[in-house]
């Protein structure tokens, strides 16, 4: 299987002497193309640290994360935000969507800030896969916690990214709607080849996973 993500002895630090606090610990983890691998852990266990660190939106106190062979630490600030647009999605517990913009608007924004063309074909094969066809004019506060993540996923996989990072995406979401929004995240991400690396505190959200990584006091157990 050919790798999209490496970590090489991943660390990040906060305080220092007897404060000193490990939130990821010499980690070193290989991902390949296409999978959906699931970490879990307990509350302060370091897994949003983790894939914040594998994304390119925290820095580490040392080690490396390689994403499709690319050393993304060494890239000056402007270079990876760029490469962070293009190369991976996110999608976070709270939405984060912009409120004054309608669900197709959010949609292709980050297409839009990186000055792309919208391929609108594909934006809608997303759309009816995610079955927001009928909500596109609508803005963020008249959809429903469940049709606002699925705008999030939307917006996440629209511009093609390689790779696509979840923090606790279903959080906020009853286990009926978290079910079919993780169902939902697996098929597009099956759909479109795209890797799908998934932070949850919910062991069988997990278990949709090919792979569940267990991560304890910074450390990847399993």
């Amino acid at each position: 299987m050919e790798e999209i993500l490496r970590t090489e002895h991943l660390c990040k630090y906060y305080g220092s002497g007897e404060n000193e606090v490990k939130a990821v610990d010499d980690n070193n983890l290989v991902i390949g193309r296409g999978e959906f691998v699931a970490i879990i852990g307990k509350s302060g266990s370091g897994k949003s640290t983790l894939l914040h660190m594998l994304g390119g939106l925290d820095y580490p106190t040392s080690g490396k994360v390689y994403v499709k062979g690319e050393d993304i630490f060494a890239l000056k600030e402007d270079a990876l935000a760029v490469f962070r647009r293009r190369k991976i999605g996110f999608i976070f517990q709270a939405y984060n969507l912009v409120a004054s913009l309608n669900v197709w608007e959010n949609i292709v924004l980050p297409i839009g800030l990186d000055g792309q063309k919208v391929d609108e074909i594909f934006v809608n094969d997303i759309v009816a896969t995610l079955g927001l066809k009928e909500k596109l004019h609508n803005l963020p506060n008249t959809l429903s916690g469940g049709q606002q993540q699925r705008v999030a996923i939307a917006r996440a996989i629209a511009s093609r990214p390689d790779l696509i990072l979840a923090d606790e995406p279903t959080g906020n979401l009853d286990s009926k709607t978290s079910d079919e929004v993780v169902g939902l995240l697996k098929l597009s991400a099956q759909k479109y080849g795209q890797t799908l690396v998934m932070i949850t505190h919910n062991e069988d959200i997990a278990q949709l996973a090919d792979r569940v990584i267990v991560i304890e006091d910074g450390r990847v157990k399993a």
